[in-house]
């Protein structure tokens, strides 16, 4: 499992770094504007409704799977797979046809301050990027599929070619009109289709034309995906509220919000994806085999590898925030006032860093016990927090206040989850974990203090962006020998498999 995690980290490392380089490529070109805020609903809108049934359907995909597969075979797994692509396909076709029909009132959802010659743009790109509904709903289900087969690798490059033809795209709008950024997006989501195909193939999958609805695996799974759609759906209503909002707090408020927000999804993607990628099929079979000690293991790993990766970066984010921003967004059309906003949203993101990743892990294991019902009353509470903190702080702190929002209502429902968890779970050993969860904490707010005067002392002398990257290797190592150090086990035993790696790539050589 550490193996996995550690390659998929690695390979997550590049394309995380590309998918960053595409904000950057769009802050360049149309900075913090009407454009960029139209061009990141269009990709928002498609992303978001589809999420309300992919998240649902996929992760009940990944239990009732192997559960098929136990009982019935493989051949009965793969027309399980198949019915339910078709099944995806169909909902996705009614998706487009409503979003077709009434794109204004959608936009109007997702962006209320849009108006006149911008809401019309945004009806042009977004009945554009709604295809991709149908192709987004058949690669969350190979994905999953693939992961099911332990191949983590193709999953986690899927981003490189959505990436690379949005980056395109993002140039040549430059070049031969704006209506070129809207055709990108829904060409990205083709082009990851066309990637994973190739993959899935190779473990001999066959696709049946099957439409069946009296599936009772079929029917199992879309009666545990309905909690997890409306805990989905009221996760979705975040993003409503915070882009309807910055649409009214400010010009470019939006684009703020949503390049604050893309930069902590980055630490999250980087950190916590690819564990929760290797360990949620893991914890789905421990569950099905009823090994409690092995699920409180690895659910106790999965939390302490997470931490020892998240608090330092939210540190770091917090410490650094302004910038952190302007050395990757300002230039081009990016001016000061934009970095501002964002910087202030990228602060307040970050405080809620390690408890949305948290969140994460305790979810997965509740859907693992087929417990929908939990997690989707804890994201209610959630949005409602979420809804009201919003209302009052945007009113004080603009932008900066719509994030910290976000991270309060994360914190407060990641400790619900965990009261809940320790009924269905009990004696996990979560004492223990909080004690070397605290060595991190206090290696980590070292290393914040080091990252400050470390750039603070640099600046005038060399400049901001000299001074954030030395401020970052030298508070980067400071941190890694502290929690050596303070002998955190999950740092030595990391330690000890880099050890073992170069030991055996010396006696290859030898």
């Amino acid at each position: 499992m550490k193996k996995n995690i550690m390659f998929i980290m690695i390979i997550t490392v590049f394309i995380k770094i590309l998918g960053f380089g595409r904000e950057i490529v769009l802050t360049y070109f149309y900075g913090a504007s009407r454009i960029s805020d139209v061009y990141l609903v269009a990709q928002t809108i498609p992303t978001t409704i589809f999420a309300l049934i992919g998240a649902g359907l996929v992760t009940t995909f990944i239990p009732i799977y192997s559960k098929v597969q136990k009982e019935k075979g493989d051949q009965e797994a793969q027309r399980f797979s198949s019915n339910v692509m078709n099944t995806v396909v169909i909902l996705s076709s009614v998706i487009i046809l409503l979003v077709l029909v009434f794109t204004p009132q959608v936009i109007l959802l997702f962006a209320s301050g849009f108006k006149g010659e911008t809401l019309d743009l945004a009806v042009l790109f977004t009945r554009i990027s709604i295809f991709g509904i149908a192709f987004s709903g058949l690669i969350y289900i190979l994905n999953a599929y693939l992961q099911l087969k332990d191949n983590f690798v193709i999953p986690a490059l899927i981003s490189l070619p959505m990436n690379l033809v949005l980056i395109f795209s993002i140039y040549l709008s430059d070049l031969a009109g704006i209506e070129i950024l809207a055709y990108g997006i829904l060409a990205s989501v083709v082009i990851q289709l066309l990637f994973i195909i190739p993959s899935v193939l190779k473990y001999r999958f066959k696709y049946k034309l099957v439409l069946d609805f009296k599936d009772p695996y079929l029917r199992e799974m879309l009666l545990l995906s309905i909690p997890i759609i409306i805990g989905t759906s009221v996760n979705q209503l975040n993003v409503l509220v915070d882009k309807n909002i910055a649409s009214n707090v400010a010009l470019g408020g939006i684009s703020a919000l949503n390049y604050a927000y893309r930069l902590n999804v980055f630490i999250n993607g980087l950190f916590v994806s690819p564990i929760i990628t290797v360990v949620y099929p893991r914890i789905a079979k421990k569950v099905i085999d009823g090994d409690e000690s092995g699920l409180k293991s690895m659910m106790n790993d999965a939390i302490l590898y997470i931490s020892l990766l998240v608090i330092p970066a939210s540190v770091g984010a917090m410490v650094l925030a302004r910038p952190i921003i302007e050395f990757l967004f300002m230039r081009g059309e990016f001016d000061s006032s934009a970095a501002a906003m964002t910087s202030q949203a990228l602060f307040y993101y970050a405080l809620g860093m390690l408890a949305i990743a948290l969140r994460d892990v305790f979810s997965r294991i509740f859907y693992s016990y087929k417990d929908t019902k939990t997690p989707t009353v804890n994201a209610i509470i959630g949005v409602v927090l979420n809804i009201i903190l919003n209302l009052i702080l945007s009113r004080f702190m603009g932008i900066g206040g719509l994030a910290l929002a976000t991270s309060l209502s994360a914190m407060i429902t990641t400790l619900l989850l965990i009261i809940s968890l320790r009924r269905k779970v009990r004696n996990f050993g979560f004492r223990e974990t909080f004690q070397k969860l605290f060595k991190v904490l206090l290696a980590s707010l070292l290393m914040g203090l080091v990252a400050y005067v470390v750039f603070e002392s640099l600046l005038v002398s060399i400049g901001s962006s000299k001074a954030l990257i030395l401020s970052i290797l030298v508070s980067g190592a400071v941190y890694l020998v502290l929690v050596i150090l303070l002998k955190v086990p999950e740092v030595m035993g990391i330690l000890k498999l880099f050890k073992e790696k170069i030991q055996g790539l010396r006696k290859k050589k030898g």
